[in-house]
């Protein structure tokens, strides 16, 4: 897998690939010489990445090259060097592409890029900044083939996809998903919207930026410096809506907002970065939200994190270590039953033993009980109780169910949920 120079490449000969150019609303091809190294190299790094399910690509510059690397699975993988004197070519199509100033090489840049792959029209999130060696570019992929991903494959447990499924057929009211940056609550909200019918009801999204486009009935805005969440919600609460969502809660004048159109008969999906479910409602205080207001418009909050899948083809049955099981809390019980798995390594899973990712979840639905408790400003200890009630289960209990089943390691779900691990 490891090409140590991409100008020596064939430049993915009898696949098709094209950059394209969006101005007011009308699309063409970026062009550009066919026989240019440069443009070459550009379509290479591209294809190469979308063949082996990259999400992220890095292009980072050090003293005597540019760095190629692949994000696959939540990690990075070297791929590639690229000789200076070409990398400077390759940056500017890439600029050029995502719509940058060429000649910028001081501010720190975005833009978006759209390309055509064997039939199939992608997008890819641009960043560009400065740094001591030249300009670090960073792209991450967005396939609309990955926004259609089907909520009962998530990952979810039976007890919460039905629960979640319900949660979001409610009426009105603030639906959250938590987790920190490139936990899959993205992925987790489209899959959700996609259960709605947008035909009888008003759906409309505010994003930075918009990852994935619906294809019908749905509007989606996407957030500038001149159009911030606050006024771009604002302005949507005057159109009509009945489903809002909010890329995320970034300030109180967000939250506030999206707390009054929950109350005033608009169901609302967000996202905000806290480490668990519970502690949610702790940091929408924090955001100066009143405790009985969020516990009035609270239908449902779900942290979520990421996990790789032991590789179906090489995996084979493993026996943890001694620290891992004391680590998870594993009973006679749950051993005596477990059906461990670790990858050894293959070409399919490029010799890494893991393929693919699961989600590990934990839900809090807003009961009368855990409604009242949260009214009442009760402490972490106390919500946890009421939670617990309702049948509420951490996302480490979740990851220990995947793990006795298999189909991830004991050192993935320590990673993932370690602030739960050393409570």
């Amino acid at each position: 897998m490891a090409i140590t120079d991409y100008s020596q490449t064939n430049f993915g000969a009898g696949r098709k690939f094209t950059l394209v150019l969006r101005e007011q609303g009308q699309t063409r091809d970026l062009g550009g010489n066919e026989m240019s190294i440069a443009v070459g190299i550009v379509d290479s790094i591209f294809m190469n990445a979308l063949d082996t399910g990259t999400s992220d690509i890095h292009l980072q510059p050090e003293r005597d090259q540019l760095r190629i690397r692949y994000r696959q699975d939540g990690l990075l993988h070297d791929t590639g060097q690229l000789p200076p004197e070409q990398a400077q070519n390759v940056l500017a199509r890439l600029k050029l592409a995502a719509g940058m100033r060429i000649d910028e090489q001081r501010e720190p840049q975005d833009g978006r890029i759209d390309m055509e792959y064997m039939g199939r029209r992608l997008s890819a999130r641009a960043s560009c900044i400065p740094c001591l060696n030249g300009e670090k570019f960073v792209m991450r992929l967005l396939d609309p083939n990955a926004m259609k991903v089907d909520l009962a494959k998530l990952g979810m447990p039976e007890d919460v996809l039905k629960r979640w499924k319900q949660a979001v057929q409610v009426p009105y009211g603030l639906i959250l998903v938590t987790g920190p940056t490139g936990s899959g609550k993205t992925s987790t909200l489209y899959a959700s919207l996609q259960t709605l019918d947008s035909r009888s009801r008003n759906i409309v999204t505010v994003e930075d930026p918009v990852e994935y486009e619906y294809d019908k009935n749905i509007a989606q805005v996407q957030v500038t410096e001149k159009m911030g969440f606050p006024k771009v919600m604002r302005t949507f609460l005057r159109q009509d809506p009945d489903v809002m969502m909010v890329g995320e809660m970034r300030d109180a004048e967000s939250l506030a907002i999206g707390i009054q159109a929950g109350l005033t008969g608009h169901l609302v999906l967000s996202t905000l970065h806290t480490n668990n479910a519970i502690e949610t409602i702790g940091r929408m205080v924090d955001m100066n939200a009143e405790p009985y207001l969020v516990a009035g418009v609270m239908v449902g909050i779900l942290a979520q994190r990421l996990v790789r899948l032991n590789c179906a083809k090489c995996r084979e049955p493993y026996r943890p270590t001694p620290d891992e099981l004391e680590t998870l809390r594993f009973t006679q019980e749950e051993l005596a039953s477990a059906r461990f798995a670790k990858g050894k390594g293959c070409s399919e899973c490029r010799g890494t033993g893991q393929k693919g990712r699961i989600g590990v979840f934990e839900l809090i639905l807003g009961t009368p009980e855990f409604r009242a408790a949260v009214a009442r400003g009760a402490d972490f200890q106390m919500l946890a109780e009421a939670a617990k009630k309702q049948g509420y289960r951490t996302m480490m209990e979740d990851g220990k169910a995947k793990v006795l089943a298999g189909w991830t390691t004991p050192d993935e779900v320590i990673k993932a949920v370690f602030t739960q691990a050393i409570e």
